[in-house]
């Protein structure tokens, strides 16, 4: 097990201790991505492989006045076709998403990349009212995850917070509330995969649930209701519902309570970022070192 990851900022200075790494990204004919590309090349975190139309993406690269090679894309999908071919061909180690719809970007990753049986995404958050980093899943690619999506998705998790030195996270299976309700399908669910993280059909993780948001944060409230439970407030990973609910909770995170991110995609040959015009620098460059640590930590399992 390689030495744990406590704060973001363990992630950032980890990632710019390594060689940076040959990033596609794919569709950056906009502002906003190359300024991001621009930005994690001077922080030592990448390479830049810049791909998509020509035209649009000299003008910019000569404003922020950075040099790096371009594949030339007439279209986004051919943009994500090109941007999986630089990781199969070994050109490009990390992926990240441009101006392209997310869709768009996904598609051949999922067909050409997958290595898991589902592709999810999972946010780290740092915040300064919990004790530890906050994993989120997922806020971003499954939409309403049925039983056996939960699984992939709560396992890609728990073998990130692996990699990221944790050897045994704390999993929370979140609804609204923490008992068996057969009219809310999600307590349901949750219940089955606590039992299937008993019985080793989920790994390395302690699972419960349901549970709702205060009862997994706060040892106090599940004490108040009478939860005795391994994982209230101690816990590492939220399985949310579905997109809406985790989307919602991430933000309500970010902008309400102050709370730091990194994101990136699970489930491919290597890690994706999918950058959103709207996230703020820290957020584009801590998930861009963060997918940098995840690779090379996936390279090389037994590295201290």
């Amino acid at each position: 097990m390689q030495n744990r990851i406590e704060h973001l900022d363990d992630i950032i200075n980890e990632a710019k201790a390594l060689p940076a790494a040959v990033t596609a990204v794919v569709d950056a004919g906009e502002r906003h991505v190359l300024e991001a590309a621009h930005q994690a090349a001077a922080a030592g975190l990448i390479e830049p492989l810049l791909i998509g139309r020509r035209e649009d993406i000299e003008p910019l690269m000569r404003e922020l006045g950075g040099d790096y090679p371009i594949l030339d894309a007439a279209t986004p999908e051919l943009a994500a076709e090109l941007g999986v071919q630089a990781v199969t061909d070994g050109r490009a180690k990390l992926l990240m998403k441009g101006h392209l719809h997310t869709a768009e970007f996904l598609h051949p990753i999922i067909a050409k990349l997958r290595r898991a049986p589902r592709v999810s995404h999972v946010f780290i958050a740092e915040i300064e009212s919990y004790s530890k980093l906050l994993f989120i899943t997922d806020a971003a690619i499954n939409i309403t995850p049925d039983l056996e999506t939960k699984k992939q998705i709560l396992q890609n998790a728990i073998d990130l917070a692996r990699l990221l030195g944790n050897a045994q996270p704390k999993a929370a299976a979140l609804s609204a509330i923490e008992v068996v309700n057969p009219a809310i399908a999600s307590t349901v669910d949750s219940a089955c995969l606590a039992k299937m993280a008993e019985r080793g059909q989920i790994r390395h993780a302690l699972v419960d649930g349901p549970l709702a948001f205060d009862n997994a944060i706060s040892a106090e409230s599940a004490r108040i209701k009478g939860i005795n439970s391994p994982v209230s407030g101690e816990v590492d990973i939220l399985l949310t519902p579905d997109l809406v609910s985790g989307n919602i909770l991430y933000k309500d995170l970010e902008y309400l309570a102050g709370a730091r991110f990194a994101g990136i995609v699970l489930g491919a040959s290597v890690p994706v970022v999918l950058t959103s015009r709207a996230d703020p620098e820290a957020v584009r460059l801590a998930s861009l070192a963060l997918a940098r640590v995840a690779h090379h930590r996936g390279e090389c399992p037994n590295e201290e």
